[in-house]
């Protein structure tokens, strides 16, 4: 397995087909600024400075200078040129960036313990928009058609006894808009499940707030049907002291993006971004994680995970961490581990790493993507152990660590067995 720091990986496409169809090597081709006949500036070398992090004839260089907005006129339409999408298969978010979302939302059910609140609010309650602001345009198409949200509270010094499950229910193919608030007031702990099922296109923003001395586990499940699109905001805004352990799953749905921030706004906290995706034909999972260190000696811990088998599986994972000036003292580190399965899938891995100031702890990224290891493979047939069960250990092994970070046994079988039957699938 290669180690990549420097680069992104394009692993395991076919040489008679080097990209999936529709793509470039720099992403889906949808604007005619991609032609290579193009007079616009931002052809040729330029786009593939910017493709690559240079930030050359592009405002959004430092991902501290991002659009944030409510206002969905704020952000332009989408080209594809992006930083932020210029992986993703605009053609295939089904007007989540483009129309109206006007469907029925996923169905919301809450089972939790009776000393947690659960409440479902208007657009004017005070606690929408506590923790974050929409940073791209499908964010803030959802945040102006939604028409309600369901907000969870933990109060004060309060230790739920048992997760919070909240199962959403996709309604239908009709594109929609969901929004979700979760409060974890000041010495309180709990675990909070979003267990994503159905069939659905939705925009997802969900709001995390954890003050100060709180605990708060959020673990986001992805099972949706296959012909789902799925694109959720997951912002968490953490007090001093706070502790934040932040997991997502994605198996399910035929396009899901996922892109979870984090923001210190005062010393002492700690955050846990763990992530797990199993891609299959033509399915693509995207991830892209944000990490505010803006405030001394706070620590953060990333570790994704992922296996694509089939032709034209996508996967993508960026990872930007920014440690400000005024971040002095910070731990972080980030990974993106990937595993080829089958010719024909690609996983493009980003870690970024932006530094402000030298007085730190410690920082430090890194990306691999590769095929199985041979000497895994032989050690364990050399003791009699069937290729396709040893292939299946191996995968098992690797997604395990991931899996055991949930702490919810009855989630943890789950997704084991989730898991297997991807492994299965293989093999046919």
């Amino acid at each position: 397995m290669t180690d990549i720091t420097t680069e992104k990986a394009r692993i395991g496409a076919p040489s008679s087909q080097p990209f999936i169809n529709g793509f470039t090597e720099e992403g889906e081709s949808l604007s005619p600024l991609n032609s290579a006949d193009s007079k616009s500036p931002l052809t040729g070398d330029v786009v593939k400075r910017h493709s690559h992090g240079g930030g050359v004839g592009v405002p959004d260089s430092s991902r501290a200078g991002r659009l944030t907005s409510y206002n969905l006129a704020d952000f332009k339409p989408l080209t594809g040129m992006e930083e932020d999408w210029r992986f993703t298969p605009l053609k295939r978010l089904r007007g989540l960036h483009t129309d109206v979302l006007g469907g029925a939302a996923p169905a919301v059910d809450v089972t939790a313990p009776e000393t947690v609140r659960v409440e479902t609010v208007g657009r004017g309650d005070k606690r929408i928009g506590s923790a974050g602001i929409p940073e791209d345009r499908v964010s803030a198409n959802a945040w102006e058609n939604f028409a309600e949200a369901t907000v969870i509270t933990v109060p004060a010094e309060v230790h739920a006894e048992a997760e919070v499950s909240v199962l959403l229910t996709g309604q239908g193919t009709e594109a929609t808009a969901q929004h979700i608030v979760i409060v974890a007031e000041k010495f309180s702990k709990a675990v909070v499940v979003l267990d994503h099922q159905g069939t659905a296109v939705v925009s997802e923003n969900v709001e995390m707030v954890v003050e100060d001395g709180a605990e708060l586990t959020v673990i986001s499940l992805q099972e949706w049907t296959d012909d789902s699109v799925h694109a959720s905001s997951q912002q968490v805004k953490l007090g001093r002291d706070a502790k934040f352990k932040h997991i997502v799953v994605s198996l399910g749905g035929d396009v899901v993006r996922v892109t979870p921030s984090a923001r210190f706004t005062a010393p002492g906290a700690e955050v846990e971004m763990f992530g797990l995706y199993f891609a299959d034909a033509g399915q693509h999972l995207e991830q892209r994680l944000f990490v505010d260190h803006a405030v001394p000696n706070c620590k953060s811990n990333v570790l994704y995970k992922g296996a694509l088998q089939g032709r034209n599986a996508h996967t993508v994972w960026v990872g930007d961490v920014l440690i400000r000036k005024e971040a002095e003292g910070t731990d972080t580190y980030e990974a993106n581990r990937n595993l080829v399965l089958t010719d024909g899938a690609r996983a493009d891995s980003v870690p970024n790493l932006e530094i402000e100031t030298g007085l730190i702890a410690g920082a430090g990224h890194a990306s691999a993507t590769g095929r199985f290891d041979d000497q895994h493979l032989f050690y364990l047939m050399a003791r009699g152990i069937p290729e396709d069960v040893a292939r299946r250990l191996v995968v098992r092994g690797f997604l395990n660590e991931i899996i055991q970070q949930i702490r919810v046994p009855a989630i943890e079988e789950r997704l084991t067995a989730a898991v297997e039957r991807e492994l299965a699938a293989t093999n046919n």
